[in-house]
């Protein structure tokens, strides 16, 4: 591991001037130039501080291309490399354990205090999942097939994916089994007979995180995560019920679906299922979270409604996607999220911050602010900026070295890839 200090100098974006000469000024002739030049330089060294650079590189690992690494809401760093997992202090790079050797995984999750790692492999054979603790670094249990998570509940579930295991809803078919974090052993399991979406539901007051189970049948069931009882039940119109559909919104259920005579939305109460509303879809297919607010987007552009009610808050016809970055919403021009337009407030739709030409960094990054990055055409050097509210465009900090990327974002830290087999974490300040 590295420990160099690398300082970014910044030329003239920090705001130097093109030219240094100095204003011409009559200097008697028996004056000693050698005094004047010491004069001049203790008062400059008197009244000016040294600035602090806008990106220091703290520490650096080296790492194999396609080792797996994660940033932790405390401020740790947690790397793979070759065969050898580590947890890093963010703040000075001070290795806190290591567990190895252990198999190359595709990433690294986390989970009721653990790491859960499925090793890479070929072919359909299962490689289980191994838990490890992320206190210390020692292996906890081995077992077969997926392990994941819902947000906002420290339960553990293994289920097997029909499809893709990622995004906010998971279709699953099988046994569903919460998992005890200690030992890896079930707790108990529902049976879902067919295949169903799987995604988390806020339970109402401080109940927790609850299980919601959409079945290909058209039963929609809700299930307690400590116990796995079936809480609540109803019918529901058939639907794609794809890893998306339904989504949930602020304890509300949304759910897409045809009607009569074309595709309409549906809400339903997240603790009764008691069916809150329907309204024509009127050419609007997808649903996204955005605050407290449902986004929907078409080829009209995007809406936001009250998921309670179906009112409308407010509308954009050239927007076509939305994202969550830690607490910070982006809307984008295209569907596929590639080209961003800017940081906006979910609630009232208004754009704050132009993020035209930028990329957002995912991460846990911070709840005031954003990070973003743009390629420049010459030398393929990234820049990187603070987006926030109340300064219309991102305040520039620097530049990385040319061959920088991969990068996620954390409070005051900035991790990133570099071309030559390194890991390395910058430190910014964000005030101008």
């Amino acid at each position: 591991m590295q420990s160099n200090t690398v300082i970014i100098d910044l030329g003239l974006e920090r705001g130097e001037p093109d030219s240094y000469d100095s204003p011409r000024r009559s200097t008697p002739g028996w004056f000693p130039v050698a005094v004047l030049t010491a004069i001049v330089l203790l008062t400059a060294g008197a009244s000016m501080a040294p600035a602090k650079p806008p990106l220091t590189e703290v520490f650096s690992l080296r790492v194999g291309p396609a080792d797996a690494y994660a940033l932790t809401d405390d401020g740790r760093l947690l790397a793979q490399t070759f065969g050898l997992l580590s947890s890093y202090d963010l703040r000075d790079g001070a290795t806190q354990w290591d567990a190895g050797p252990t198999a190359p995984a595709f990433r690294l999750r986390l989970g009721s205090g653990l790491i859960l790692m499925r090793p890479w492999t070929v072919g359909s054979r299962d490689p289980g999942t191994t838990a490890i603790s992320l206190a210390d670094g020692r292996e906890q249990w081995r077992r077969p097939g997926t392990v994941v998570t819902l947000a906002g509940s420290p339960t553990l579930l293994s289920a097997s994916p029909t499809r893709s295991m990622g995004g906010v809803a998971r279709r699953v078919q099988g046994p569903v089994e919460a998992i005890d974090p200690q030992t890896g052993r079930p707790l108990w399991t529902v049976d879902v007979p067919s295949s169903a979406v799987l995604t988390g539901l806020p339970g109402p007051g401080d109940s927790g995180t609850r299980m919601l189970l959409v079945h290909d049948d058209r039963t929609m069931a809700v299930h307690d995560l400590i116990t796995g009882e079936r809480l609540v039940s109803t019918a529901v119109p058939a639907a794609d019920y794809d890893p998306t559909n339904p989504a949930v919104v602020d304890g509300i259920i949304l759910l897409r679906h045809p009607g009569r005579p074309d595709m309409e939305f549906s809400a339903y109460d997240g603790t009764t299922l008691r069916n809150l509303w329907s309204q024509p879809a009127a050419g609007y297919y997808e649903i996204e979270a955005c605050g407290a607010l449902a986004c929907l987007t078409g080829p009209d552009g995007m809406r936001a409604i009250d998921p309670a009610t179906g009112d409308v808050r407010w509308t954009h016809p050239g927007w076509r996607g939305i994202q969550q970055y830690g607490a910070s919403y982006v809307a984008y021009g295209t569907a596929e999220n590639t080209q961003p337009l800017g940081l906006i407030d979910p609630d009232t739709g208004q754009l704050q911050v132009d993020l035209t030409g930028w990329r957002p960094l995912y991460g846990a990054g911070s709840k005031d602010h954003l990070l973003v990055t743009r390629s420049e055409q010459d030398g393929g050097r990234s820049m990187v900026a603070v987006a926030q509210p109340g300064e219309p465009q991102p305040r520039l900090l620097g530049p990385l070295p040319a061959g920088t990327g991969d990068c996620q974002a954390a409070p005051e830290r900035l991790v990133c890839r570099s071309m030559y087999g390194q890991l390395v974490v910058w430190a910014y300040g964000r005030k101008g």
